[in-house]
């Protein structure tokens, strides 16, 4: 009997059906696409406001900003940090081109860090790349793992900077019992195309300072601080001049049917993730992803590192031979490879934060800086957890694994 193969690692994606086309058609049938126009003015249109009441009841968080992608979400959340020219924002080496983006659009300087074997920022990071120029840390909860929050939160203290953690890729994690983007000042996420929950686009901010929900509200909204904001944290900041990136109806519409579903997409992510553990974590040579909650992670991908680059390819190799996905779902990057780190430029020379010359990149923007970074990433193997595996699929993938493992010898 042919083995059943493994479909698409796919999430929220695979999942859009009836929920969703009902409540897009329930915005089509209103023609109201716009979150603020309506013809009650005391009777806003329902789809966004309700994803930013339920998203907020899910984190435990005072406030919730819907925006119209993750990376607007970051800028947002930057902005309403106060960050701008001469500040300084620490980020981990490993992780998405936003995370980085963002702090230079705003014109901000990112510091890259190290990770460590969570995936996630090294804790210790936080003092030693801290300069009296430092305002923030930005914490990338790595692709269904909560960072390790507890370090993180002291460090972040102890220098006193603010922590703002980018939960793009681990909507729904939890540390402690406090779920990911309510443990700093400020969270965000997003519903890109490829994320646990998708509208194609669009984004969320969290936070429970009234401050910042204002200067959030702000610097989504041209300035402004419309009155449905205003009734949920009374304006005191003045009006200043910012972007735009509300999020619309439709795409609230879509975000909202999914969100719906991310209890759902976690609990069989999790549940398949067990699976396939139980049948690998017992081999030799395999250095697997640190959980710094092991209860409170989404599933979504199952990491471990072998001894070599080497053995990592020739697994890969395999793997791929055998059907079995091992591409992650979604794009992290070593920063300092990126062609807006190498170049150090941004839209225009006077934008950029760095000093450009014959001798860029310079310290902390090079690949010999990040040692601990570049041995975890060059030996990690990703096995991505689709939503719509079946048992059959995960025993399969531990099987392949199993065997894979024992033809390369315990050495991987």
């Amino acid at each position: 009997m042919n083995a059943q193969p493994i479909p698409s690692p796919a999430l929220g994606i695979s999942l859009i059906g009836q929920e969703e086309e009902e409540l897009v058609l329930k915005v089509l049938r209103s023609k109201t696409l716009n979150r603020y126009y309506s013809a009650d003015p005391n009777q806003p249109p329902p789809m966004v406001e309700t994803l930013e009441k339920e998203f907020r009841t899910l984190l435990g968080t005072r406030f919730t900003l819907a925006v119209t992608s993750g990376t607007a979400a970051l800028e947002v959340a930057l902005g309403a940090l106060s960050i701008g020219p001469g500040d300084e924002v620490i980020l981990p080496a490993w992780s998405w081109i936003s995370c980085f983006t963002a702090i230079v659009h705003l014109g901000g300087k990112p510091v890259l860090a190290e990770i460590d074997d969570t995936l996630c920022l090294a804790p210790s990071e936080i003092a030693r790349r801290c300069t009296s120029r430092t305002k923030a840390v930005l914490v990338v909860h790595y692709q269904g793992v909560a960072a390790d929050m507890d370090p993180i939160l002291a460090a972040a203290g102890q220098a006193g900077i603010a922590v703002l953690e980018d939960c793009a890729q681990s909507p729904g994690v939890i540390y402690r019992g406090r779920r990911g983007g309510s443990m700093g000042a400020m969270g965000t996420f997003s519903f890109q195309h490829l994320k646990t929950v998708t509208a194609g686009e669009g984004g969320m901010v969290a936070t429970n300072d009234p401050r910042l929900y204002e200067r959030a509200v702000r610097m989504h909204d041209l300035g402004q601080m419309r009155a449905f904001h205003a009734r949920q944290a009374e304006p005191k900041e003045p009006p200043f001049s910012s972007g735009q990136f509300r999020m619309s109806e439709l795409t609230g519409a879509v975000a909202l049917a999914q969100f719906r579903r991310l209890d759902q997409i976690r609990g069989r992510c999790r549940a398949l993730s067990a699976r396939v553990m139980a049948q690998i974590r017992d081999l030799p040579g395999l250095a697997f992803r640190r959980i710094p909650d092991p209860v409170g992670d989404s599933g979504i991908e199952i990491y471990f590192m072998v001894a070599t680059t080497g053995l990592r390819d020739e697994f890969r190799i395999r793997l791929t031979a055998a059907g079995i996905p091992c591409a992650p779902m979604t794009g992290t990057h070593a920063q300092y490879r990126r062609g807006y780190v190498v170049s150090g430029l941004s839209h225009s020379a006077s934008a950029s934060p760095f000093s450009v010359g014959t001798d860029w990149p310079g310290p902390g923007y090079r690949a010999e800086d990040f040692p601990q970074t570049e041995d975890l990433i060059n030996r990690m193997i990703s096995i991505p957890i689709g939503v719509n595996y079946s048992d059959e699929n995960a025993d399969r993938i531990g099987a392949e694994i199993r065997r894979i493992h024992g033809e390369l010898g315990t050495g991987a």
